[in-house]
This record gives C-alpha cells, structure tokens and sequence, in this order.
C-alpha cells in the first residue's frame, strides 16, 4: 500500500472511533436509570443482593453490549472504568432504598419511558455513524433500547414483555429510531435537535401508552376478518329481501 494509501486509511480509522463516540454523560444517564429500573424489579421480587447487581447490569449494560456485539466495536461497558462501579452505585441505592422509590410509581414509569427514548436514540445514532444501511440503523436502536429488557426477562425465567401485548416498548423505539434515520438522514437535520425529538417522541409514546391504554398490535386473520365483514354486509340485504317476500304474501291475501 502507498503512503498516501496508507494515511488515508489511518484518516478513516480514526474519523469512525471519533463518530462512534457517544458523549460519555448521555450515556451514563441512561444506564443509571436503566440500572435503577432493573433493581427494583429485582427488589420487589424479594431478590438477594446478587439478584439486585445481577438486574441492574442486565437492565443498565444489557442493550449496550448487544448493540457493540452486533457493530464489532470494543464494548464500552468493559473499556469504560466508571460504567460498571455505576451500576454498582445504582443497584445498592435501589437494594437499601427500594421500598421509598418503589412507592414512586409515576417516577418509576417516567424513568423507564425515559431509558427507552436515551438507549433508541445512543444505539440508533452510533449504527448511522458507523455507516450502515437505514433498516441496519432502526434494528440497532430497537435492540439497544430493549436488549436490557429481553436478558431480564430470561433471567426471570419468564416471557419476554416485548412480545407480549401491552404498552407500547419496542413499537415505540421503532418508531423513534425510524424518525432518526428520517431526520438525521434525507432532512440533514443538526445532531442536538434530533436527539432532542427522538428522546421526546420515544418518550411520550411509551407513557402515553401506559397512561391511556393503548397496546400494541397483535397478529391479525386477514381472510377471516375479511370474511366476517363480508358476511355482516349480506346479512341485512338478506333480511331486506326477506322483509319484501313477507310483505308482498301479506299483501297477497288480502
């Protein structure tokens, strides 16, 4: 390789590390409430200390080492010293003060409406500054954000809350990571106010949900609904029709 060749790659090199680069404050902030959520969780069930350190880390560094698996970068909740000591921090808080934040029900749904729109908008944007196709970008949001969220769910043994009807989770990443792809993308909107929008939008869809009810989608008979609806348009001209015969024999006999 030339040494033109060669500085060009070194360029590259380095312009990708720099791009990958999250701001270290963003997220720390998610992975404390990440942490926080998953501890709790872990408290109320009555978990021991393990159980609690063992939640947060899934809740906190969960999605973010299978978003660095998935991009072959180094996993950042190894390489970086304060990320592990602030789960740590994070699960012993929720151990000794668990029945106090427990009681915070509204908190409690804030902050985890508020660790989706932090980990959508951290997995989403460091796929698109790695360079990878839009589809590539919104699957690395949706796994980042909910990730934590599956590995918890084996560790208790139980179905995974993803997958199940209810307030909208992985719906509402998709569709923050989505609007990334979109603003960050084709409409070149500045970096700070698309973290801003997709933070809020992520956000407001998953407390939204919570608060009024609304679930996501679930798999549908197309053929059968079709057939049903096609079979209750026919029954009132049926008994239209009828309607007329009987009308017409009454008539008839008089």
């Amino acid at each position: 390789m030339s040494t033109t060749g060669a500085l060009l790659q070194v360029t590259a090199d380095v312009a990708a590390d720099e791009a990958l680069r999250v701001p270290a404050a963003v997220d720390l902030a998610a992975i404390v409430i990440g942490a926080l959520t998953g501890g709790l969780l872990a408290a109320r069930e009555g978990f021991a200390v393990s159980g609690v350190l063992l939640l947060a880390v899934s809740g906190g560094l969960g999605g973010g080492l299978i978003r660095d698996v998935l991009l072959g970068v180094p996993v950042v909740a190894l390489t970086n010293p304060a990320y592990l000591p602030t789960v740590a921090i994070t699960a012993m808080v929720t151990f000794f003060f668990s029945g106090w934040l427990s009681r915070a029900t509204a908190l409690l749904v804030g902050l985890d409406a508020l660790t989706l729109g932090f980990f959508t908008l951290i997995g989403a944007q460091k796929a698109q500054l790695a360079g990878l196709p839009s589809a590539s970008v919104v699957f690395i949001g949706v796994v980042t954000a909910v990730g934590g969220t599956v590995i918890r769910d084996v560790l208790l043994a139980q179905r995974a809350d993803i997958v199940q009807p209810g307030p909208y989770n992985a719906v509402a990443a998709l569709i923050g990571a989505s609007a990334l792809t979109v603003l960050a993308g084709p409409l070149d909107v500045p970096p700070l106010p698309v973290a801003v929008l997709v933070i809020v939008l992520v956000t407001g869809l998953r407390i939204l949900s919570v608060w009024r009810g609304w679930a996501a989608p679930v798999a549908i008979d197309l053929p059968l609904r079709a057939r049903s609806r096609l079979a209750r348009v026919r029954r009132p001209a049926t008994r239209t029709a009828d309607d007329a015969a009987r009308r017409r024999r009454r008539l008839g006999r008089r």
